[in-house]
């Protein structure tokens, strides 16, 4: 719901509340006795074991007789029942056992009735609720009723008792008098309440009622308008249906119609109870206590209805287009109409009953007689024998699509009525002649979908009928060439033995009633009273049927079916997973797909995880150090402006692929937001003077209206060239306000967030003759993600952070990263009086989530293979809900448990909530973030800075993260992250993985030059990328080159290493494509070569090289092919002495040089790509593409940037095919092998040096800083008011630029201090 949504239901919540509050009071008034002074008549039972064990005896406290009430029999077909002489409020009820013994009662179950048929079973929670009862005899346990019961009769059911003895009972029910007006209805008599003005305009609507039916469908209530209001409530298959217009427009172009619906089974013949509020288009919609909250379509307020509303059908006088709909057939009592009680001004003849043929105030008795079948019942009654026909009818109603219906034996066979797959099935099996033949029908399709369908079978001596739900037209025929002799027994239901039936069939659960056995409406009062028949695990006169997807358990548009006993949501196409569909699939912001080690791509984000926001899809830019999330619009760049309005105004609306709701999702996470906006123009002004009424100008967030422009803030009416004074007229603050002929353009950022993003832009001086204009609104682009690394420390065991209580839902989903050393603490722990919530860490490996269901806990654990205090990021997840409840470790580590069917209600608030442990155990220490519960972030930084034993903020990501970064990068530690420094390696990118590279044209060539005095410490700066050790001295004895190419010229040299003396090292490109390693080290009159003569590589192809040397040994790779080992000659030197200089593509160096390689390979030089090359350390490629560099490296001809193709064999940490959230990923960018993560030493005498240099720069700025403003100062001061930090600006506006970027303050409010 949006915030605007709520606000405008804050009157309908708080009359809801305030009727809540007066009922509440009402309830706490109700505390009646009501059993205490009933008469020992008003008792009765379904037995009694002896007469002192009476009935009437069973009143709470009481003594006489023997005590309390005992049945004859201990077992679950016993029952007390007590008349309350009329209907009642039951609110509470209070047990105790049977005095002085060992007789009580342990679990129970209540059900009621105002009849003493079609008793109802009490709900909670969804369930037939199962009642604690007694440990002893004189204990007294009490219940409060969560809905009170409004019933006559009250009939407590036995399910559990003491193991010492019997069942016994004493009790007490509490609650009040209940009285109304109850008006029966036949299909006929309608309710017409006539206003008392010809038409009624209506702001605020109230109406209320309880109903009680048969029948699936009947029009409860319907009024409406000459201009096509209305408001209508109706049964529509057993489901509660309301239908509001509060009008539609003129051209019909916003519909008005909106239509909900509540509830089912709903033909129960139990009373149901239905409050509507309304407020304007905001309504509230209670059925039996569960409200439904929505929003009427359309644009319209007022309900407008003419002359009347009718109750129990729609009124003659109605519109043609209101027939069709049949009237209700049934009882309603309490009808109110805002403020009237319709059935009072019935009863007192004050309203129009002329259609009714007998008005009565009473409600008549169900003719219905319901039997209800659990996994373990049947039902057998008698029927004819011997007969040559056999007729069978029945009514049933079910979840589950197979199931025994009925079952007879034959004189020489059987016949089996079931359901399969939700279709009725008939199967004959006759054995004649020592052959046996058989019939298998079957009709109708869906019947178990919780309504009542009518079965009927005739089978006779030549053919067979099967009719469904009494479609004669639809009756399945077959001919039946068998004879058939009835058994005279029909078992109804399943659970028997016998020797004839098939392959077992599950046993039938759910309702059945009007049973026919040979066209004879079958007695179950006389089953009952054991007069006929037997029954077992049968319930009579009551059908306790559940539709468990009524509320819809299944979230985020999950679609629920159901059985009998349970129900499983489908959550495909959602965005969601899990039992309820709750868990959302993907992670909260591009951030956290980061430090997932995922690239840049497309991906689906959720903000709120299992909040009401939907997953959006956005772009994630990860090449950069910050993450950026990118949010496209509707509007091509450079947009022409046209169709100006009669005011000479064109509004040109902005729309975006996200939500409003979405957007501001990722604003307010963000650490900082930009839009790029653009104003070409020619003969179009744009803003005006800063003191006049602008001409353009945008509307952002809260349909806000902004008349400042990129590269401006707010309340500032400049454009970008007024705040840095280089506007084309000196007079005026944006160039398009010169008002010239020629193309002028206006462009920048907006960066104030609290108003992105740009939702339309209203141009207002197009309409000259010779203007034009044309508009760009770049994307909306956001940085940083404060939720994913909003972090606490914990240094001290007793430290905890204390949140106020918050609100649980049936479902409770909580998510957090954690770090520590420790081997145990709490994590999180709430101190509720009801609800009980924990998580720890046991033992250094195991998480521990425990809670509380009903009056059970609840305890996960999973352990982890390898320690979980290492001082490294794990995620831990714990979810409950309605069905089963999850603890994840790591995402991947599970362990997952059924829920308790019972104790599902909604959490009541918690009273205290911590983070850490405050019960005296031991606290959590080390450092949490991302603490997340039921969608909403605990801004654990902000309670940190004011918790002593607490610290805002966390350290230590390079422990968890660093693996992300490649290629010998540095991970970086950061107050809020990590970085990846790749400065030392031939990489670039966010984690290091992004090839550098450069397309060499004819005579281009790249020299790098190792400074004589800094040749040694320019080579050891860092081991080697195969973790090689760099000697100390200036000599070389280990070196390894790395390099990747491409080309289809020859010959060629690619690398080539010189030095100060002849050693040398060169990697070259034969004539026949050929690659060629030249190693001159002294000792040889030769210089070593190895030729790999295996293969062309000019062939257009990229291919890469690693050479490693080690004393003599070297190791080549080409390509992934296997490594291969060589040796240097004994006679050759080990030793590179004083490496001087690096040449790429070309050698153009003084000295004595091999004159093979000039002669042979120089000329006409490299042309192809040539990426990633580093020679220990040094990386000159890179050095020399990298402008901000500053390296010793000079270019000679043209170098194009390129990768060349050559970017590293990748894999993702999940192929994309059974990747969820990758969509479109702009590449891959991890390297196939992780063996050459370089290491972290450093020498400690570059570090020294690398400290002097540093002193020295900041010495020098120091110095500048302060020689400029002194200069400043003496130039004079610009008077203003502006903060600290804004003396260097030129003016009031550049000063808040200056000092505020992001402009976090609001201008408008000091606007007039920045022009004095």
């Amino acid at each position: 719901m949006s915030s605007v949504t709520a606000l405008l239901l804050l009157p309908v919540l708080w009359s809801s509340i305030s009727t809540s509050s007066a009922a509440a009071s009402a309830s706490r008034k109700c505390e009646d006795s009501l059993a205490t002074p009933l008469p020992f008549s008003s008792f009765t039972s379904s037995s009694v074991f002896t007469r002192g064990h009476g009935a009437g005896y069973a009143k709470l406290n009481r003594k006489q007789g023997a005590g309390g009430w005992s049945p004859l029999d201990t077992d679950r077909y016993q029952w007390l029942q007590m008349d309350l002489g009329s209907r009642k409020q039951v609110v509470a009820i209070v047990t105790q056992g049977r005095y002085s013994s060992s007789d009580w009662t342990s679990k129970y179950r209540l059900l009621y009735s105002d009849t003493q048929k079609n008793w109802r079973p009490y709900l909670q929670d969804g369930n037939i609720w199962t009642f604690e009862g007694n440990v002893n005899s004189e204990g007294v346990v009490r219940h409060e009723l969560q809905h009170a019961i409004l019933a006559r009769y009250i009939r407590f059911i036995p399910l559990d008792w003491s193991r010492e003895g019997r069942i016994g009972v004493r009790l007490e029910l509490y609650g009040c008098s209940y009285w109304a007006d109850v008006i029966s209805f036949d299909g006929q008599g309608i309710i017409t309440y006539r206003f008392s003005s010809k038409k009624v305009k209506i702001v605020k609507d109230v109406v209320s009622l309880k109903f009680r039916t048969t029948a699936r469908d009947g029009v409860l209530l319907h009024g409406e308008g000459q201009q096509g209001d209305y408001i209508s409530l109706e049964l529509r298959r057993a489901r509660l249906q309301l239908s509001i217009n509060l009008g539609s427009n003129q051209y019909g172009s916003i519909q008005g119609h909106t239509s909900v619906t509540s509830g089912s089974l709903l033909d129960d013949d139990h009373w149901h109870s239905v409050v509507i509020e309304r407020y304007r288009r905001n309504v509230n919609f209670t059925l039996d206590h569960h409200t439904q909250q929505f929003r009427t379509n359309g644009e319209f307020d007022h309900l407008d209805l003419d002359y009347e509303i009718s109750f129990g059908g729609v009124a003659v006088s109605a519109k043609p287009s209101s027939g069709g709909r049949e009237n209700f057939v049934g009882c309603m009592e309490g009808i109110t109409y805002n403020g009237n009680n319709i059935t009072n001004l019935v009863r007192r003849r004050k309203v129009d009953t002329s259609s009714f043929r007998n008005l009565t105030f009473s409600c008549a008795e169900s003719n219905s007689f319901p039997v209800f079948f659990n996994s373990t019942s049947f039902l057998r009654l008698p029927g004819q024998s011997d007969s040559d026909t056999l007729s069978v009818s029945l009514s049933f109603r079910t979840w589950n699509p197979t199931g025994l219906l009925m079952f007879t034996a034959l004189a020489d066979g059987w016949v089996e009525v079931g359901l399969m797959e939700g279709k009725v099935n008939v199967y004959v099996n006759v054995t004649q002649r020592k052959s046996i033949r058989y019939i298998d029908i079957s009709s109708g399709s869906g019947l178990n979908d919780g309504q009542w369908h009518s079965v009927h079978l005739n089978a006779l001596e030549y053919y067979a009928m099967l009719t469904v739900d009494g479609d004669e037209a639809s009756t399945v025929r077959t001919v039946m060439p068998i004879h058939i002799q009835t058994g005279g027994t029909y078992y109804f239901g399943g659970y028997f033995f016998h020797i004839n039936t098939r392959a077992a069939q599950r046993p039938f659960q759910g309702c059945m009633q009007m049973i026919h056995i040979d066209d004879h409406l079958a007695d179950l009062r006389a089953v009952e009273q054991g007069l006929i028949g037997t029954f077992e695990n049968v319930s009579l006169d009551m059908c306790a049927i559940i539709d468990r997807c009524v509320p819809n358990h299944c979230e985020h548009g999950g679609r629920c079916s159901q059985t009998w006993d349970t129900f499983s949501c489908n959550c495909s196409g959602t965005g969601y997973m899990g039992a309820t569909c709750h868990t959302s699939m993907y992670q909260q912001s591009c951030e956290e797909y980061k430090h997932q080690g995922r690239s840049s791509g497309s991906y689906w984000i959720d903000p709120d995880g299992s909040g009401s926001l939907a997953p959006f899809r956005v772009s994630c830019d990860m090449t950069e150090e910050k993450v950026w999330t990118t949010l496209e619009n509707n509007l091509s760049p450079q947009t022409s402006v046209t169709r100006a309005d009669q005011e000479g105004k064109a509004a040109l609306q902005i729309t975006y692929n996200v939500t409003d709701e979405q957007v501001l999702s990722v604003t307010n996470s963000a650490q900082y937001c930009e839009q790029y906006v653009a104003y070409a123009c020619r003969m179009s002004r744009l803003l005006n003077a800063p003191d006049g009424v602008p001409f353009t100008w945008w509307v952002g967030r809260a349909n806000e209206r902004h008349s400042y422009w990129g590269g401006s803030g707010p309340g500032i009416q400049k454009c970008s060239c007024g705040i840095e004074h280089n506007c084309t007229d000196p007079k005026h603050y944006c160039n398009c306000d010169a008002d010239l002929r020629t193309w002028r353009e206006d462009a920048g950022l907006l960066v104030y967030k609290d108003h992105l993003p740009v939702s339309q832009v209203v141009v207002g001086d197009t309409s000259r003759a010779g203007s034009e204009a044309k508009l760009t609104i770049g994307p909306l682009k956001c940085q940083g993600d404060r939720n994913y690394w909003n972090a606490a420390s914990f240094s001290s065991p007793a430290s905890f952070l204390h949140f106020p209580s918050f609100r649980g839902e049936t479902s409770t989903d909580i998510s957090f990263y954690f770090k520590t050393s420790s081997t145990h603490g709490v994590f999180l722990e709430n101190l509720g009086t009801i609800d009980f919530l924990h998580i720890e860490l046991r033992g250094g490996s195991v998480v521990v989530f425990s809670f509380d269901m009903g009056s059970e806990r609840v305890e996960l654990s999973v352990r982890s293979p390898v320690p979980l205090n290492d001082d490294q990021w794990h995620r831990v997840e714990a979810e409950k809900n309605i069905k089963e409840a999850v603890l994840q470790l790591n995402g991947q580590y599970r362990e997952v448990r059924p829920t308790p069917p019972q104790g599902h209600t909604k959490l009541e608030f918690y009273s205290e909530l911590y983070v850490g442990a405050s019960s005296g155990q031991r606290g959590f220490l080390g450092c949490m973030r991302a603490l997340r519960i039921n969608g909403v972030t605990f801004d654990l930084d902000e309670r940190a800075k004011v918790t002593p034993g607490v610290s805002p903020g966390c350290q230590g990501h390079c422990s968890s993260y660093g693996m992300h970064c490649r290629n010998g990068g540095k991970c970086v530690e950061q107050y809020n992250g990590y970085s990846c420094d790749c400065s030392l390696t031939a990489f670039d990118g966010a984690f290091c993985t992004d090839d550098v590279g450069g397309y060499f044209e004819t005579g281009t060539l790249v020299r790098y030059d190792f400074p004589l005095e800094a040749g040694p410490f320019a080579l050891r700066e860092v081991k080697s990328l195969s973790a090689v050790s760099v000697p100390s001295e200036a000599n070389l004895t280990q070196e390894e080159l790395v390099f990747s190419f491409s080309t289809s010229n020859t010959p060629s040299i690619l690398v080539y290493i010189s030095s100060r003396t002849q050693d040398y090292l060169a990697v070259v490109l034969r004539h026949n494509g050929t690659l060629q390693i030249r190693y001159s080290l002294g000792g040889l009159t030769e210089p070593y070569t190895i030729d790999i003569d295996h293969r062309n590589v000019a062939n257009g192809q990229p291919h890469s090289v690693n050479i490693t040397r080690n004393l003599r040994e070297i190791r080549l790779q080409l390509d992934h092919y296997p490594v291969s080992t060589y040796t240097l000659p004994e006679a050759s030197d080990t030793q590179f002495n004083s490496v001087k200089s690096i040449f790429l593509g070309k050698v153009f160096e003084t000295g004595q040089i091999d004159p093979i390689l000039i002669e042979r390979y120089n000329t006409p030089g490299f042309v192809g790509c040539l990426s990633r090359v580093q020679f220990n350390s040094v990386a000159p490629l890179k050095a020399a593409l990298r402008s901000g560099l500053a390296a010793p490296v000079t270019t000679h001809g043209i170098l194009v940037p390129s990768n060349c193709g050559a970017t590293p064999l990748t894999i993702s940490p999940m192929t994309s095919a059974s990747d969820p959230w990758h969509m479109e990923a702009a590449g891959a960018v991890f390297p196939l092998s992780e063996d050459k993560d370089s290491g972290d030493g450093v020498d400690r005498n570059s570090a020294i040096i690398g400290g002097i240099i540093s002193m020295v720069i900041f010495t020098v700025l120091c110095i500048m800083v302060f020689v400029i403003r002194h200069m400043f100062r003496h130039k004079g001061s610009y008077h203003t008011n502006e903060a600290k930090g804004a003396e260097s600006a030129d003016c009031a506006d550049a000063a808040i630029i200056v000092n505020d970027p992001a402009f976090t303050e609001t201008i408008d409010e000091s606007k007039k201090e920045w022009f004095i």
